[in-house]
């Protein structure tokens, strides 16, 4: 999102659970569209709440699991939140082989950078 739009938006990574490390097939399928993750982290939805985070301040979020929907859902009990869910190809567990796991890895990429643009538009200049 941030390499496509800029600063144009606050963005934030959150999740159900807390999966502080990125998966490295993930780091490796973004860096080949110069997207640097190895440094990056994303936080449960309690951890965005417990590091100050304001929910209340976001206008969105884009749910890519059911499960992380099912959340999002019971958030907006709580915070006027539009949701949107994405349903998009998990591959974690799917191919044999690297380039197989790969390119299950880049369909996934592919997929969010689509919704994104879909979405949001053309990317800043």
């Amino acid at each position: 999102m941030k390499k496509l739009y800029g600063q144009r938006a606050y963005v934030q990574s959150a999740g159900v659970k807390n999966d502080m490390e990125i998966d490295g097939f993930t780091i490796a399928v973004c860096q080949e569209l110069g997207i640097e993750l190895s440094r990056h982290r994303a936080r449960s939805f309690d951890e965005m709440q417990d590091w100050g985070d304001d929910l209340s301040q976001f206008d969105l979020i884009i749910a890519l699991s059911p499960a992380s929907q099912r959340m999002a859902l019971e958030l907006t009990r709580f915070h006027h939140l539009d949701i949107e869910y994405w349903p998009i190809l998990d591959p974690t567990g799917l191919g044999e082989t690297r380039e197989a796991k790969l390119a299950a890895y880049r369909q996934a990429r592919d997929q969010i950078r689509t919704r994104m643009l879909e979405r949001f538009g053309p990317p800043s200049a």
